[in-house]
């Protein structure tokens, strides 16, 4: 019901996107899709670009006097880093960044420059996921469903994570730069950032994202293409350089037996309550009433200042792989696109079990639903 489309080049004018599926009377702030912006180009270890670029996005459609109207939304965000490459001509790149798409990219597509891979290829296309999020993010808002996360590992530099409520995590991790809750756990992974880059090297790590006051029952188990555990996976490998997801405590779970991997259900006061969410707030496809928690591992970015083995696909001999700018540690700076594909997908659960052509109507129906306990007869 909701889905978005991204074009553009990483060096070409403009990014833009289309976001369909939106009801109409939802609120927009534009400063909050700009804040979002400028929280995707912060953070230690962001390479040089994010000095030139100061991203701001442009509303072609879909929003007239800061409200939805039904039709698709168009938005763009300007290129600064385009004047700098427009009147250039550069030589075709031959030699394939191992880790990167340039050698699969170029072989798929015919191209005998794999710079128009990496044109394409490039985590620039973020930016408009994260446009994109940001209005997934204000339609759940209408509905009190917050969305944050946190870093916890960089370089194999573990944070701790101490026991404090998830939005006081959120707070504390983004007056961070490296995005860290725990400050002491922060200057240990500051100083292994620093490491990495005087070693002229990249590091990965492990973002936490969180989704709070989620309703039950948004997915389903009745399909596996609805099942919302397999849309939000796909949702957050497809970021760049995401090469693991986890839910809940799934890879510590694996090593447990039955009864102590489960959420035990209780009923206190009347009411339904668990004492752990080792499930991470999904069972069975759909949302439990639980904190929503994932978990993405990123490899290091694989354009290295240090050359690694490669090959000339023009000559077929042996060579060394060039060096392109681009951060050294991306991670702090990716923990707003996973923020924003999670929205992504949670707006369309939303809309998908309360839609409705406006939000009045969305309200409404979400208003209207009051689910109880299944009876037996």
């Amino acid at each position: 019901m909701l889905r978005f489309l991204t074009s553009g080049e990483s060096h070409g004018p403009a990014l833009s996107c289309i976001v369909e599926g939106l009801p109409a009377g939802l609120p927009i702030s534009i400063e909050q899709i700009n804040h979002d912006l400028l929280r995707r180009q912060t953070g230690y270890g962001a390479g040089a670009r994010m000095k030139i670029e100061r991203d701001t996005v442009q509303i072609t459609g879909g929003i007239v006097n800061g409200v939805t109207i039904g039709a698709p939304i168009g938005m763009l965000v300007e290129n600064l880093d385009w004047k700098n490459w427009k009147d250039k001509t550069t030589p075709p790149q031959t030699i394939p960044r191992p880790g990167h798409a340039d050698l699969a990219g170029a072989t798929k597509y015919d191209l005998q420059d794999l710079r128009m891979v990496g044109e394409r290829a490039s985590a620039r296309e973020t930016t408009m996921r994260v446009a994109a999020g940001s209005l997934a993010r204000q339609l759940l808002s209408q509905f009190n469903i917050v969305v944050g996360s946190y870093v916890t590992e960089i370089g194999g530099e573990a944070a701790e994570l101490t026991d404090i409520p998830y939005i006081e995590r959120f707070a504390r991790a983004e007056e961070s730069d490296v995005r860290v809750y725990d400050e002491a756990s922060a200057e240990k992974i500051r100083k292994r950032i620093f490491a990495i880059m005087q070693q002229k090297e990249t590091g990965g790590g492990v973002i936490e994202t969180v989704a709070l006051n989620l309703p039950v029952g948004l997915g389903s188990h009745v399909h596996w293409d609805r099942k919302l555990d397999g849309r939000l996976a796909q949702a957050i490998m497809s970021i760049h350089s995401v090469k693991g997801v986890e839910i809940g405590n799934a890879f510590e779970n694996a090593r447990k037996l039955g009864t102590q991997a489960q959420d035990e259900i209780f009923i206190r006061d009347g009411k339904l309550m668990r004492d752990t969410n080792r499930a991470g707030g999904l069972e069975g496809g759909l949302t439990n009433g639980e904190p929503l928690v994932l978990r993405a591992a990123f490899k290091p970015i694989a354009t290295t200042l240090t050359p690694t083995h490669s090959i000339d696909v023009t000559t077929r001999e042996a060579a060394m792989m060039i060096y392109q700018r681009s951060d050294l540690v991306h991670i702090p700076r990716a923990c707003v696109i996973t923020e924003a594909m999670v929205c992504l997908v949670l707006a369309d659960a939303m809309l998908e079990k309360f839609g409705g052509d406006s939000l009045r109507e969305m309200q409404a129906h979400f208003n209207a639903w009051n689910p109880q306990l299944p009876k037996v007869d």
